[in-house]
C-alpha cells in the first residue's frame, strides 16, 4: 500500500500535506494509526482532520488569519477568501481499498484550477477586492493587498494625506499638497539641486537695477554709488552730491558743483593754488599787462596799474625815479613841502583792524632837529591814523576794515623843525593804496 501526497502552495506558506493512511486493522487492534494532522475517530473508526486553528493558540501572528486545511492549516491575509471545495468523502472517512486512489486535492485559497494546475486569481483585475477608492489594489500570489499612494498613510481603511511639512523637509518654506509637498525659498534665494535647500542668488549677476555699483549680500543686494554721488531714496539710483552746499570753506573764492565732484575757481587776476586757494597773478612779472614804454607797471591784488615814469607835477622837478623836489627859490614852492616821494602798495579787502600798513622813515637826520608825522591829505573818512614810533619813524595804521575795490592817495608828511636855528620844513610821502576786491 502506498501514499501519494500533493504539495499545496499559498501565499508565503508552502505545506506538504501527507495523505491520511488507514491501515487494515489487525485482528488484535481496535484502532488505526493516523498521519500528522489527523486523529483516530472511534465512532466512525476513521482518521479525522484536526482543526489546528482551534487547537493551537495564536496559530497565525500579526494580521494573518488562520484557515484550517486537510492535515494542517494556512496563515493568509485577512483580506483573502477561501473557495470551498465540493464535498467529497474524505480519505479518512472511508475504508481504503487494497490500492490507494488519488485523494481530492483542491487549489489553495486565491488560486483557481486551470487544467491540471492552479493559477493565481487576480482579484484586482476581477474587482474581487475591498480596497477603498483612495487605495491601490496590488495583486499577490493567492491574495491581494490594499496600499496607499505615495504621500499618504493608512488610517483604518482610509488613506490620509501625509503633511510632510511637519517633518521640516525644507530649509525655508514648505507647501503641502495632496500626496506630496514643495519647497520654496525666501526672496533672494533659489532652490538647490535637491529642491529642498536654498542657496543665495547673486542679484548683481542677474541684472540688479543698480544705477552705478551693485554689492551682493546674503539673501539680497545693495546698490552703491561712485564717489561724489549718494544713493537716492529708492535705493537704486544715484544722485549727485552738491559738495558746495555742505561748507563755505571748500574753496577760498567760489565752489562750482559738477557731476560727481566739485571744483574751485578764482576771480579774474588770480590763479588756483592747491586746488582751493587763490593766488594773485603778478601781471607785471608775467608780461600780461598793457603798460606803455613811458609807464611803469604796478601789480595790485587782482590786477595792475600803469603809472607814468615821471610822476612829478609842476612846480616839482623829478630828481630820481620817484622823488620830486620843489626848489625854495621858486615862489610857488614856498608853502609846499620840500620834496614828495611816491610809493605804491596793495592790500586785501576786509583786513583786520587795527593793522599796521606802512612805515615812514626819515632818510636824513640833522642834529637838534625834531620830526613829527601826520596825514596831510587823502584820509577824509578817518580810515587811517599815524602812530609815531620815535623821532625818525612812524607807522601808518588801518583804523577800520576796508572793502574793495578801492583806492587811496595819502600824503604822509614829516615836519622837521629846529628851534635853535629857526628851521622849519616838511617832506611828503605820497602813498597810493589799492584795496583789492577780495580778502585774499
Amino acid at each position: 500500500m502506498r501514499c501519494v501526497c500533493v504539495p499545496l502552495v499559498c501565499m508565503c506558506v508552502s505545506l506538504a500535506l501527507r495523505c491520511a493512511i488507514s491501515l487494515p486493522p489487525d485482528e488484535s487492534d481496535t484502532f488505526m494509526e493516523c498521519t500528522d494532522g489527523y486523529q483516530w475517530d472511534l465512532q466512525t473508526e476513521h482518521c479525522k482532520d484536526i482543526n489546528e486553528c482551534e487547537t493551537i493558540p495564536e496559530a497565525c501572528k500579526g494580521e494573518m488569519k488562520c484557515f484550517n486545511h486537510y492535515g494542517g492549516y494556512l496563515c493568509l491575509p485577512r483580506s483573502a477568501s477561501v473557495i470551498p471545495a465540493p464535498e467529497t468523502p474524505s480519505q479518512s472517512e472511508r475504508n481504503l481499498p487494497d490500492e490507494i486512489t488519488e485523494p481530492y486535492n483542491p487549489c489553495p485559497v486565491g488560486f483557481e484550477p486551470q487544467g491540471d494546475s492552479c493559477v493565481d486569481i487576480n482579484e484586482c483585475e476581477q474587482d474581487q477586492h475591498d480596497c477603498q477608492p483612495s487605495q491601490h489594489c496590488i495583486n499577490t500570489p493567492g491574495a491581494f493587498t490594499c496600499q496607499c499612494p505615495d504621500g499618504y498613510r493608512k488610517v483604518g481603511t482610509e488613506c490620509i494625506d501625509i503633511d510632510e511639512c511637519r517633518y521640516r523637509y525644507c530649509q525655508h518654506r514648505c507647501v503641502n499638497v495632496p500626496g506630496s509637498f514643495s519647497c520654496q525659498c525666501e526672496p533672494g534665494f533659489q532652490l538647490a539641486g535637491n529642491n529642498r535647500s536654498c542657496i543665495d542668488v547673486n542679484e548683481c549677476d542677474m541684472g540688479a537695477p543698480c544705477q552705478q555699483r551693485c554689492a551682493n549680500t546674503y539673501g539680497t543686494f545693495t546698490c552703491r554709488c561712485e564717489q561724489g554721488y549718494e544713493l537716492a531714496p529708492d535705493g537704486f539710483a544715484c544722485k549727485d552730491i552738491d559738495e558746495c552746499s555742505y561748507s563755505s570753506f571748500l574753496c577760498q573764492f567760489k565752489c562750482v558743483n559738477q557731476p560727481g565732484k566739485f571744483s574751485c575757481v578764482c576771480p579774474e587776476g588770480y590763479q588756483l593754488q592747491r586746488n582751493r586757494l587763490c593766488q594773485d597773478v603778478n601781471e607785471c612779472e608775467t608780461g600780461a599787462h598793457t603798460c606803455s614804454e613811458g609807464q611803469v607797471c604796478i601789480n595790485i591784488y587782482g590786477g595792475y596799474r600803469c603809472v607814468h615814469t615821471n610822476p612829478c607835477l609842476e612846480p616839482y622837478v623829478q630828481v630820481t625815479g620817484n622823488r620830486c623836489v620843489c626848489s625854495v627859490s621858486k615862489a610857488a614852492c614856498r608853502d609846499l613841502p620840500l620834496s614828495i616821494v611816491h610809493r605804491y602798495m596793495s592790500m586785501t579787502s576786509d583786513r583786520a583792524v587795527p593793522s599796521d600798513v606802512f612805515q615812514i622813515q626819515a632818510t636824513s637826520v640833522y642834529p637838534g632837529a625834531h620830526n613829527t608825522f601826520r596825514i596831510r591829505s587823502g584820509d577824509d573818512n578817518g580810515d587811517f591814523y599815524i602812530r609815531q614810533m620815535n623821532n625818525i619813524s612812524a607807522m601808518l595804521v588801518l583804523a577800520q576794515p576796508l572793502t574793495g575795490p578801492r583806492e587811496y592817495v595819502l600824503d604822509l608828511e614829516m615836519v622837521t623843525s629846529n628851534p635853535a636855528l629857526s628851521y622849519h620844513t616838511g617832506s611828503v610821502l605820497r602813498l597810493f593804496i589799492f584795496v583789492g576786491a577780495h580778502p585774499f
